[in-house]
């Protein structure tokens, strides 16, 4: 745990931040979007090193789908894509790389993903937007296999 994490947690108990909780419900939908879709969800929230974290890992097929979910109450608080900056797609790409390179068999073929979830916690989502194949690797990283 976090040290921000347990002196939130002593001041304000168990109850998490308005913006985490907005977060995981984003979350919990687009994995929802994507069972329905046909994917398999296999991770959800996947910390790989001390300060990387990925939202959702998935599986469509043969391909292993890294997913970067961004929610938010209205459209007018920017578009998903420009919200993953180089920093994020560099963060998101580093993590992929760890959690590739611990599988046991390496998946033929990898992408990222963006999800877009529009609404709030307690209602249903006026919108999930899902923007495939949106970046490839950073200049610099190389297939661990």
């Amino acid at each position: 745990m976090s040290r921000w994490r347990a002196i939130w947690q002593r001041w304000f108990g168990d109850a998490s931040p308005p913006h985490l909780r907005t977060g995981l419900w984003g979350e919990a939908q687009a994995a929802t979007h994507l069972r329905q879709n046909g994917y398999k969800v296999l991770g959800q929230r996947v910390r790989v090193g001390v300060r990387d974290e990925i939202d959702l890992i998935a599986r469509q097929g043969e391909t292993l789908v890294f997913v970067e979910v961004k929610t938010r109450a209205s459209e007018e608080w920017g578009r998903p894509v420009s919200a993953v900056n180089r920093k994020k797609r560099d963060r998101l790409a580093r993590a992929a790389m760890r959690y590739m390179s611990r599988l046991r068999t390496k998946p033929p073929y990898f992408r990222f993903d963006v999800i877009e979830v529009i609404g709030q916690e307690g209602l249903p989502p006026t919108d999930i937007r899902h923007l495939q194949n949106v970046f490839g690797l950073p200049k610099g990283y190389k297939v661990p296999w």
